[in-house]
This record gives structure tokens, sequence and C-alpha cells, in this order.
């Protein structure tokens, strides 16, 4: 059993699957205690990551556990995940691009780096995954609301939507198992820059 709250933290998030096997998203420890205590969890993946032991029965003593795997399916109803588009924000938009900006190509901290709308807002643009990218201070701030033609830049590369096994990744990354990456990482997308 472990025995501090410090220990707690640092356990890793749990995958959650549909009964499909479709990734849906990561819940702590706790949450998936009481998955398992209702009985929702209907197969796993891999070795157990953590074993939790509850209190004795009053009426044989027998003390209760229950082992937590890294990646759980739960029972319930099947989403499509084809059509849903992942929230973009800018820590899941910068871990797409692998924080670099796509005009400079340097790398740069969460707090070096804005989202630059490649057809400015003003001129039409839209805030989506496929018209924003990663950009320096310095070059956004270049570039202003102008199109790259008109301020002679180019990416480095295209800006793309995330399938929902590659967001998840994305807003997880550094924190990921290596069970649950190589799950993950079976349905990325072609273009997918986690992949590299």
């Amino acid at each position: 059993m472990i025995a501090n709250i410090t220990e707690f933290e640092r356990i890793p998030r749990i995958l959650r699957l549909n009964i499909a096997g479709q990734p849906v998203e990561w819940v702590n420890w706790q949450e998936a205690v009481c998955l398992y205590a209702r009985d929702l969890v209907s197969w796993t993946v891999g070795d157990p990551l953590l074993k939790i032991r509850g209190g004795h029965s009053r009426f044989d003593s027998s003390r209760s556990s229950v082992e937590i795997h890294s990646i759980i399916a739960c029972d319930g109803r099947v989403v499509s995940r084809d059509s849903h588009v992942p929230p973009l924000t800018n820590r899941a938009l910068f871990r797409r691009d692998r924080n670099s900006c796509l005009y400079c190509s340097k790398q740069f901290s969460d707090f070096d780096l804005t989202r630059d709308h490649v057809l400015p807002v003003s001129r039409g643009g839209l805030d989506a995954w496929d018209n924003v990218v990663a950009a320096c201070r310095r070059c956004n701030h270049f570039k202003g609301n102008r199109l790259l033609q008109d301020c002679s830049m180019e990416l480095r590369a295209l800006p793309y939507v995330p399938n929902f096994a590659e967001y998840l990744a994305l807003i997880n990354s550094g924190r990921i198992l290596g069970d649950q990456m190589t799950f993950l990482s079976k349905s990325f997308s072609a273009e997918s820059r986690l992949r590299h």
C-alpha cells in the first residue's frame, strides 16, 4: 500500500477507453477506483499500475483491494469521435507544434509562444486548429494581421486538426506511460507530429 499523499500525487493518470477500445479521457486513480467499484471496467490492457487496499469485512475480516491498470475500458455508450474536433487550447497547440515557432523554427517555452492565425481573424480567418500555429512573440508581432505572402514569411509545417487520440497525448504530454503511448499512437493520423 502506498503510504503518503505525495506518492499518490505522482501516480500517472489512467487512460479510459470506451467498450470499443476508443480513447475517451484521462482519469485520476480515485476516479478509476470508482469505476472499478461500480463494476464499469469491462477489460484492461497491460500490467496493474497500482493496488489499492480497502477496509476489512465485518463478516469474515477479509480485506478488500482493487488493482488499477494504466488502461481501462469501461462499459457504456460508444460515441463516434470521427466528427469530434478536440477543443483548441494553447497548451495542446504548442505541443502539436512541438514547442517550435512554425515561422523561425526555434524552440520556445510555453510562456514565449503565442497563437498565430495563418489567415488573420480580421481577414475572415477562424480560430480553429487548421488555421493556427505556434509562433514566437517576435514572429507573431512581425506578421501582425498580414497574409504570409505580404510579409515574406512561410510556414515550416502546415497546421492540422489532431484526432482525439493525439489530443489526449497532447494534453498529458510528459506524463504518459509507455503502454499508454503505444496504445494511443496506433490511432495517430499520418500527418501527426507526435509520430516523430
